[in-house]
């Protein structure tokens, strides 16, 4: 089956090859994933862009105090020019020769409109509008201003949105079981499963680095055993204990190849978590029934403010959470400069540009090998629907940079099907591309 992806500049002939690629960096010494919001969208989560179009459905009241406010901007807006209706000048100096008129803006959503406004098409960060919310609250606050009120319900209106987008299936919640076997997390267990399986003896376990706030993962990983180090330790009281990053576990029975494989995964939730409060100067991860009970209420509207637990805005780095924040950035440009290491980026829109910084410095480890699944990636570096940060780096030609898009491969399904089955690693890479080549009747390739 053709495919679009491309590596170094050039391309990819066929899955057969990009799997061959994909089997050799599990053999690395170091493996790890970086997953967005687009990696939850099978287990009912959505994508940045549709969180903010969303919060635009459901919040047209806030969104236009937003607008208002200037806290969301009309280059956000992207209106067609000359749109439809007649242009009108906003003063009454005449436009250049040459130039187009300002125009009026229509309002932010029209009363009962399905849809949601045609002229936002670029999606805001999210962090990045919660910390000028957060920044102007302080002032406000401080000064009394008459914005203070409107200002915390436009806060906790995209809060709320946040949290829909995040809490995936509710039953999993409130379930002892957690999501256990749920078909909608399948590619989550076949990633993990897969990567696990691949480790040989002495190699660490698999880095998971995730901006998403849901527990996808965790629920992933628990219904099929494997233990998950994510910072916390403690069995009743969990606290943040960064050196658990340095524990592994293996079996000391296993003999020969039964060693092959580890059994727990490493996960750093670099934007945070639902699930952790911060209680006393400290920050502490709790159950999902225990968080799920604050987190209905608030998102029911009963209750305005979440009182304790931790959510994502970019002033949490000037509170108790930031040294935890820190803490998982470091890992996550620590995991980038060791020797051998393969990132694999998936679901993720190049929209934090923390992280994108990270990326661009981490490839100047010459042993370091990135593959990226994004759906925008239509075959054409130079696009400008790419994200600026993907177009600089395809660039570059780097051979150890691999992009695969077209779509819908893009997301955790295209990834769980692209590695390969661990049954296979035994054997020479030589071997490798032959197994995965398909075979005549008579055993003959057909190359």
């Amino acid at each position: 089956m053709s495919i679009i992806a491309y590596r170094g500049g050039k391309s990819i002939s066929d899955e057969v090859e990009l799997q061959a690629y994909l089997a050799s960096l599990l053999r690395l010494e170091n493996v790890g994933l970086l997953l967005g919001a687009g990696a939850s969208c099978s287990a009912g989560g959505q994508t940045m862009r549709g969180l903010w179009t969303a919060f635009l459905l459901a919040e047209t009241a806030h969104a236009d105090w937003l607008l208002a406010q200037k806290f969301i901007v009309q280059a956000e807006r992207n209106l067609p020019i000359p749109p439809p209706p007649p242009a009108t000048p906003t003063s009454a100096t005449p436009p250049a020769p040459g130039s187009v008129a300002p125009v009026a803006l229509p309002p932010l959503a029209v009363q009962g409109s399905p849809i949601a406004p045609a002229y936002v098409s670029t999606t805001p960060n999210i962090e990045v509008l919660l910390d000028k919310l957060e920044i102007a609250i302080i002032e406000w606050d401080r000064q009394g201003g008459a914005n203070l009120a409107e200002a915390k319900s436009a806060r906790a209106a995209l809060f709320r949105s946040i949290m829909r987008a995040a809490r995936l299936n509710e039953s999993w919640w409130m379930s002892p079981m957690g999501a256990d076997l749920a078909d909608e997390l399948a590619p989550h267990r076949a990633i993990l499963q897969k990567l696990t399986s691949a480790r040989q003896p002495g190699q660490s376990a698999p880095w998971v680095f995730t901006t998403n706030y849901d527990l996808a993962i965790e629920w992933a990983a628990e219904s099929v055993d494997l233990q998950v180090i994510d910072g916390f330790l403690g069995v009743h009281s969990r606290r943040f204990s960064p050196h658990s990053f340095d524990l592994g576990f293996r079996n000391v029975q296993a003999k020969g190849e039964a060693r092959f494989g580890v059994y727990n995964i490493y996960l750093a939730k670099l934007h945070g978590s639902l699930t952790w409060k911060e209680v006393e100067h400290q920050v502490v991860e709790v159950s999902a029934a225990e968080a799920w009970r604050e987190l209905q209420a608030f998102i029911s509207g009963a209750t305005e403010s979440l009182k304790y637990l931790v959510l994502p805005r970019a002033a949490k780095y000037l509170q108790t959470v930031g040294y935890v924040m820190g803490e998982l950035f470091r890992r996550f440009a620590e995991f980038m400069a060791r020797p051998q290491a393969a990132l694999i980026v998936s679901g993720y829109g190049f929209g934090d540009e923390h992280i994108n910084r990270l990326i661009r410095s981490a490839l100047l480890n010459p042993t370091l090998q990135v593959v990226i699944y994004l759906p925008e990636f239509q075959g054409d570096p130079a696009a400008p629907s790419l994200p600026e940060t993907v177009r600089r780096l395809l660039a570059l030609q780097n051979p150890r940079l691999t992009i695969v898009g077209g779509g819908e491969r893009a997301f955790t399904s295209a990834l769980a099907a692209d590695l390969p089955d661990p049954t296979i690693y035994d054997q020479d890479l030589a071997d490798l591309q032959r197994k995965l080549m398909p075979q005549r009747p008579d055993g003959e390739d057909l190359a």
